[in-house]
């Protein structure tokens, strides 16, 4: 349920921009190691970007757009109520966001552990962040407000796997799409670095997961889940991390693409097809599931939590959750591909229009083949691909 450094490789090179919705467990500092740190079990949610970095100019974070190599860079995007003049951090690179500065391998230490913040340091992760006041209360008095910071950061906003089990949701993207999240991003955090406004976290209505939710959102991927919703109605229907895993794998793998006139009568899916020339379920959305680092001598990473908002007894969530590391599909690139290619297929065949053809349902039937027909292609090439000789495909991944 891992992809492997061979298939990221592999992926890379066919979709060198995508986004991963990344849902992490709980996390449980052990008892007696530096500043108490205890999450809950509703866990954290970081947004990946693959084909993005930080502006290097700016001393706030901000990104930037790959358009040279884009398959070399990423960031990890993390909300955290801990920021008072940012809604978000960008941590750059996938080894850094999730194994901090660990080899591979490596044992979860100490020496492990202060070398992360000593290179999250260096890199001024932080820089341009101010905490809310509060949270400097509990602050050793011999520690400084800015090791402070990266002290209650590690293990949430970078070095995710140091004691959180992950979840991590692949979502393939192109250029123009990739470019929308980053414009996002960055007005979203745009007021907070004027002091327009002061971030103040939410659960209910504006918490980790509605930004990770409508930066998809900005790209077409679904529909924006509003924030600032009255708390009282909020409470009854908010984002939470595991579901929102279970929620995007579902959307990107399982719609009824074969079923154009089921395709045609969802308003959003429509008004994506016609716009932007594509369908959410598309090849190439995976998951991959991976534990906390072990051996482990800073966090308890046994039985970390991770729950569903969903009835415990016969909510669906736990049965979709389950069988998506069931199905190979949904988490293995070649499993994927070949799915997809007999759903292509199938598409293709139906493909001619039924009943009452108005100029607006033509107009649908004819984009509809025509994306089909593209990704159908596209999905063979790959799997042609998967044949070349191991050496040519790290050469095409440099």
């Amino acid at each position: 349920m891992k992809l492997g450094t061979a298939d990221d490789a592999l992926y890379r090179r066919f979709y060198p921009y995508y986004a991963e919705i990344c849902a992490l467990t709980e996390l449980r500092k052990k008892p007696g190691i530096g500043v108490p740190i205890h999450s809950g079990m509703g866990g954290h949610c970081l947004l990946y970007l693959n084909g993005v970095k930080r502006d290097p100019t700016e001393r706030y974070p901000v990104l930037k757009l790959c358009d040279a190599s884009p398959a070399g860079h990423g960031a990890g995007i993390s909300v955290n109520s801990h920021y008072k003049n940012a809604n978000w951090v960008a941590a750059e690179g996938a080894e850094f966001l999730w194994h901090g500065a660990l080899e591979p391998g490596e044992r979860m230490t100490q020496a492990a552990y202060d070398r992360t913040q000593r290179h999250a340091k260096s890199i001024d992760l932080l820089d341009g962040v101010a905490f809310h006041e509060h949270l400097f209360r509990a602050k050793p008095a011999e520690m400084s407000d800015h090791d402070y910071m990266y002290e209650i950061s590690i293990g949430t906003d970078y070095g995710a796997r140091f004691g959180r089990d992950i979840f991590r949701a692949r979502i393939p993207l192109d250029h123009d799409r990739m470019g929308k999240i980053v414009d996002y991003l960055n007005a979203l955090n745009a007021p907070f670095r004027t002091g327009a406004k002061i971030f103040r976290w939410r659960v209910v209505n504006n918490n980790c997961v509605h930004v990770v939710h409508n930066a998809l959102a900005a790209a077409g991927v679904w529909q924006e889940w509003p924030t600032g919703a009255f708390v009282g109605t909020a409470a009854f229907n908010f984002p939470v991390p595991k579901n929102e895993f279970v929620d995007v794998m579902r959307w990107t793998n399982d719609l009824p693409i074969a079923d154009a006139e089921a395709m045609y009568k969802n308003k959003f899916i429509r008004q994506a097809l016609l716009a932007g020339g594509r369908l959410p379920t598309v090849a190439g959305a995976l998951a991959t599931a991976e534990k906390a680092i072990q051996p482990n001598d800073l966090y308890d990473v046994e039985r970390l939590r991770l729950i569903f908002y969903d009835n415990p007894f016969w909510g669906p969530y736990r049965f979709h959750f389950a069988r998506i590391f069931r199905e190979k599909r949904y988490f293995d690139l070649t499993a994927n591909l070949l799915y997809f290619s007999e759903r292509y297929a199938t598409a293709l065949a139906r493909s001619t229009a039924s009943g009452p053809q108005t100029s607006a349902r033509a107009q649908f039937q004819w984009r509809y083949g025509q994306v089909i027909a593209a990704e159908a292609l596209r999905v063979q090439q790959m799997l042609a691909a998967m044949d070349e000789p191991q050496a040519q495909l790290a050469e095409a991944a440099s």
